[in-house]
């Protein structure tokens, strides 16, 4: 079976874009199976998914950039990206943070877009599977290294189009979004929203790295100064 997995921007380059430089992306739960919406992107919204880990879609009625649940917090954080055959449509595995659909239901294709009894979801390879059955999840430590190396080749391309690479640019921007971050975290930890608390946690951690990026400061200076402060 090929592997059609995108992993980094570079890997958008074969992608097949519309004339109107979009490409569909079916969101898919990636433990459940389930189909949840289908939405338009362009090459900014899934650089912009890849970097920060959450969805982001274009809009075609508002023709701007969005980040599904940036109003409801019902996110979308991406487990993973795949192109299709012919490269024009993507899959993107995600696991979600409350119901997908605007109307509140948990997909937009309703109660019957659930996988037949017995099934568990999209296919895993073997070597994948823990005793459970079930594929184990992410060790943070990679994730973290993941997201570290993106905003280092960032600081080192500054590809155009890129959201770090604007935020790397534009000191004002940055700590502006960093205050925001911080602020949105502790609304949601006030309101005793976990799902909510959880995602404004991830952005306040994109939005750190990226700060400390720009001052020169990576991942394994941070993890330096936290295993001396454990002694």
């Amino acid at each position: 079976m090929t592997d059609r997995t995108l992993g980094t921007a570079a890997e958008l380059d074969d992608l097949r874009f519309d004339d109107d430089g979009l490409v569909p992306v079916v969101a898919q739960d990636a433990e459940s199976g389930k189909v949840l919406m289908v939405a338009w992107a362009n090459r900014e919204a899934l650089e912009r998914t890849l970097e920060t880990g959450q969805l982001h879609f274009w809009s075609r009625s508002r023709r701007e950039l969005w980040r599904k649940g940036e109003t409801s917090g019902n996110t979308l954080a991406l487990a993973s990206f795949h192109a299709d055959c012919d490269r024009d449509t993507l899959l993107a595995l995600v696991r979600p943070a409350g119901p997908a659909c605007h109307t509140g239901e948990e997909t937009c294709f309703g109660d019957r877009a659930e996988p037949e009894p017995g099934t568990t979801g999209p296919a895993r390879r073997p070597e994948e599977e823990d005793q459970g059955g079930r594929a184990p999840a992410d060790d943070p430590s990679d994730v973290l290294r993941r997201l570290d190396a993106v905003l280092r080749s960032r600081g080192q391309e500054r590809p155009e189009g890129s959201y770090t690479t604007k935020l790397l640019d534009d000191e004002n921007l940055r700590l502006k979004k960093l205050g925001e971050e911080a602020a949105e975290l502790v609304a949601a930890l006030a309101k005793g929203d976990r799902s909510r608390s959880v995602e404004e946690a991830a952005d306040l951690f994109y939005h750190l790295l990226v700060a400390l990026r720009a001052e020169g400061i990576g991942l394994d200076d941070l993890q330096a100064a936290l295993h001396d402060r454990a002694g």
